[in-house]
């Protein structure tokens, strides 16, 4: 979109809403991503990443999870969305009720991206690096499925690449909560 066509907050939220079939981002320029849905494999990895990791989350019941369909609005103001995502509970009800209804400005405390097929890396990995950026963010996974590796970031540290692991663990972040690569790759 041209500058002078710059959404407000709550224009790209409605937006977004009447568009609910597309998933959309924006950057904190205004300059808006439109990504299709993903590939039925895709999915269903994705599908297996949230599901480990909201099931950790429900035995451990100190955060809530987040799906892939959900906004958040950083501190740039970009408005970005994780392909699975969680937040500790103290965090979360730091927000009033209409925050938490639109998207939370706020980052949630562990991101993990899944590369799709058809994604270059590198627009992710610039995408981990910025929520790296963000107040309250501990720890984020890009997951290359092309090429079997996690990318590890945490804030104020160098990325860390793991070749093909079988598992890959949160600790102490998340406390025992360990993602199962067997159903992702």
């Amino acid at each position: 979109m041209p500058p002078s066509m710059q959404m407000t907050d709550e224009q790209f939220f409605d937006f977004c809403q009447v568009n609910r079939d597309l998933r959309i981002e924006c950057n904190q320029f205004g300059e808006i991503s439109i990504m299709p849905p993903t590939g039925t494999e895709t999915g269903n990895r994705n599908f297996n990443v949230a599901l480990q990791l909201g099931v950790w989350s429900e035995k451990d019941g100190t955060g809530i999870c987040f799906d892939s369909s959900t906004g958040f609005t950083l501190s740039t103001g970009a408005k970005r969305s994780p392909d699975a995502s969680w937040m500790k509970l103290e965090r979360w009800n730091t927000l009033s009720p209409e925050q938490q209804q639109r998207f939370a400005p706020i980052c949630p405390d562990f991101v993990i991206e899944l590369r799709s097929p058809s994604d270059n890396i590198q627009p992710l990995k610039d995408k981990m690096g910025e929520y790296m950026q963000e107040p309250g963010v501990q720890l984020g996974w890009l997951i290359d499925r092309k090429h079997c590796q996690v990318y590890i970031y945490r804030p104020g540290q160098s990325e860390e690449c793991l070749e093909s692991p079988e598992t890959v663990s949160a600790d102490p972040v998340l406390p025992g909560f360990s993602l199962n690569m067997s159903k992702i790759w």
